[in-house]
């Protein structure tokens, strides 16, 4: 407002300079391009510039604020659930939300008709979009974590393989946590016995359980995506296998670890068996072929010293 004032002093001032100097028919002009200026301001100041600026209608700022609010609660979600990583678990609905409030300024009611179109003054009205930006940084993240393989097809919730593994994933941590009580605070291969031995099914179960799950999901499995396990999933795994291997050392040679060696050693030395094979043939075969012109040499000899006879 300070600015307005100030451009409107100086144009009255301009005005008053240039009248003189300008003649009587400069004059009635000049005054009335102040007059124009006050009247404009008054308009401006009833306005309630510069804080109240009237850009969108009242159904489009009640779609601005929707989604500026679920916007704020996916991000404060995705925040508090980084680690351990629970996203799809938790946040799916906000997300969802957040995707609906979206459609809602697609389908604003204004929009099909001659009045103020909400999607295109919400989304489009500026260089930066920043609507659409948020919207497209969302939907990327949920994307990268692959949480659609947690959920039902339906969005409605997580799917039935997902909630049995992260129940057998809480027995894991329940039986580890349950066997260490009482044990000193420094963990080493010889006082965690108990561990390894009473909580080894428990584990198997949730190590078996993976495995079906990739395998599942690599063929396709209940929510359609042929991508990775989503991330909560994957990073409950990983955490079980660090503790089971690397914390409590309970980590046992793998059952097909001797065919594996045996077939590896028997490709390693295929080259050496290939080419000593060939060495002995080809010295075999020298052999041969210096055995019969020693003999015809012989039968020539014999045949010259009966011929002088």
């Amino acid at each position: 407002m300070a600015a307005l004032r100030c451009f409107l002093q100086l144009l009255f001032a301009l005005v008053l300079t240039l009248g003189p100097a300008a003649g009587d028919m400069r004059r009635p002009l000049a005054l009335e391009v102040l007059g124009e200026a006050g009247e404009l301001a008054e308009e401006l100041w009833g306005a309630g510039l510069p804080g109240d600026l009237p850009e969108l209608e009242p159904e489009c700022r009640r779609l601005l604020v929707a989604f500026a609010e679920d916007s704020a609660a996916l991000t404060d979600c995705l925040g508090r659930r980084a680690r351990p990583v629970r996203l799809c678990q938790a946040c799916h609905p906000y997300y969802h939300r957040l995707l609906a409030q979206y459609g809602n300024i697609g389908r604003a009611v204004g929009n099909s008709s001659e009045s103020h179109n909400c999607a295109k003054s919400i989304l489009t009205s500026d260089r930066l979009q920043m609507v659409v930006t948020l919207s497209e940084f969302f939907n990327e993240t949920w994307e990268a974590a692959n949480c659609a393989n947690c959920l039902k097809n339906s969005s409605e919730g997580l799917s039935d393989s997902t909630v049995e593994f992260l129940d057998l994933f809480n027995k894991s941590l329940t039986c580890f946590e349950h066997n260490l009580q009482g044990q000193i605070t420094y963990l080493s291969p010889n006082n965690n016995t108990e561990v390894c031995r009473n909580c080894n099914e428990t584990y198997k179960k949730l190590n078996d359980l993976y495995n079906s799950l990739q395998r599942m999901n690599r063929q396709g499995g209940e929510s359609g995506h042929s991508a990775h396990l989503c991330i909560d999933v994957e990073d409950a795994m990983n955490i079980t296998r660090k503790l089971w291997s690397r914390t409590f050392n309970c980590s046992r040679p793998c059952s097909d670890t001797v065919p594996v060696i045996a077939v590896s050693s028997f490709i390693l030395f295929l080259p050496i068996v290939f080419y000593l094979s060939s060495f002995l043939h080809s010295k075999q075969k020298k052999r041969i072929l210096i055995l019969p012109k020693r003999i015809q040499s012989n039968a020539g000899l014999v045949n010259i010293q009966e011929k002088y006879s």
